[in-house]
């Protein structure tokens, strides 16, 4: 229940860019990576230092640095410094609670994403925030622990497979923005699976356990919604950007992102409604399977009513009762009851009651 409620803050008090990391420590230490690259050179390095990384903030090649692990507040600060980031940006790279959204401040792009994936042994959806500052010859992300969806973006630039190293920095952003909304579709695939598996059972077996991952797949919609619904808004304001550090060439790219971004967004809202749709199913469901249980307590109640009739008649205590002492008279009554219940039975059958 804790990734649908924001963490309560913990810098009441504090003056604004206050660095304090705001989240769960995945990491016990910060681990540093870069990509550098051109069209005709490549590099992959990593550091244990976060100084090492600075000799490429000025080079002419594009550079991607990779910092898994935000806890350190030291090593994002001294980052923040090299890269002259704006003290309230470091703040929000620290706090894991931000929604998606783009800032500009003419030297650098700040991004925060969020990241999904299932969890592998319990399928609950994992999020992470993802950080990202685009620069004019680099990219820096910032990641809560180890493991992404980024490795095919790493193949193709070790590879140099397609137009990645032939682009610039802002190509590099794009790759890992549309890398992020595709692994939404593959969340959102699982995520069908099981509604489609769960809306078979409401019809043969509306039990609690349903009604259960029913709810469970109610929460998981909001959460997906509250991450995906302000990345629309991300890229939307990429798109208008006026920004000299994305070039005309990469904006037909982040059209195709948006349009993405739109498809998940839709395939999120078809899912809401059929969610909402197996709850109605489940109250009707119940509501029928109790409707069948008191139509037969009901059945019974009504032949047994001129049973009890019958029996209550001649078990009261008169004297002059002459079907008392009459030698045919208890068979004569079990006839009677019989021939009532039979008749009720066919009754209810022809009114199909029954």
């Amino acid at each position: 229940m804790e990734k649908y409620i924001s963490k309560s803050r913990k810098k009441g008090g504090l003056p604004p860019g206050a660095l304090i990391h705001i989240g769960d420590k995945k990491l016990e230490k910060t681990r540093i990576k870069i990509l550098d690259y051109s069209e005709n050179e490549f590099n992959e390095k990593t550091f244990e230092h976060i100084e090492e990384c600075f000799p490429f903030k000025d080079k002419e090649t594009v550079t991607w640095i990779n910092i898994d692990g935000i806890h350190d507040v030291d090593v994002i600060e001294k980052l923040g410094k090299h890269f002259d980031v704006h003290p309230l940006v470091l703040e929000d790279i620290l706090d894991t609670t931000q929604r998606p959204k783009m800032e500009d401040f003419e030297s650098y792009i700040y991004f925060v994403l969020k990241m999904l994936y299932k969890h592998e042994k319990n399928s609950e959806i994992i999020v992470e925030q993802i950080s990202l500052i685009l620069g004019n010859n680099f990219v820096i992300s910032f990641q809560e622990s180890k493991g992404d969806v980024f490795d095919p973006i790493r193949e193709r630039i070790r590879n140099n497979k397609g137009r990645i190293r032939k682009m610039g920095a802002d190509y590099l952003a794009y790759a890992l923005i549309d890398a992020i909304v595709d692994n939404y579709f593959v969340v959102l695939e699982k995520i069908g699976d099981k509604i489609g598996g769960i809306e078979d059972k409401l019809i043969e077996d509306p039990s609690p356990k349903n009604l259960k991952t029913i709810h469970y797949l109610k929460r998981e919609m909001i959460f997906l919604r509250k991450s995906v619904w302000p990345l629309r808004e991300v890229i939307s304001a990429l798109q208008r950007s006026e920004s000299e550090l994305v070039h005309e060439s990469t904006g037909i790219f982040l059209r195709d992102v948006y349009d993405n971004t739109i498809q998940v967004m839709d395939t999120i809202e078809t899912y809401r409604d059929m969610i909402s749709g197996m709850l109605d199913i489940y109250m009707s469901s119940v509501s029928n399977k109790m409707n069948e249980i008191m139509k037969v307590l009901t059945i019974f109640a009504a032949i047994f009513i001129p049973l009890t009739f019958i029996a209550g008649v001649y078990g009261m205590n008169f004297d002059i009762m002459p079907e008392l002492h009459w030698e045919y008279g208890y068979p004569m009554a079990w006839i009677i009851i019989l021939a009532v219940s039979l008749s009720m039975i066919f009754y209810f059958r022809k009114k199909n009651w029954l």
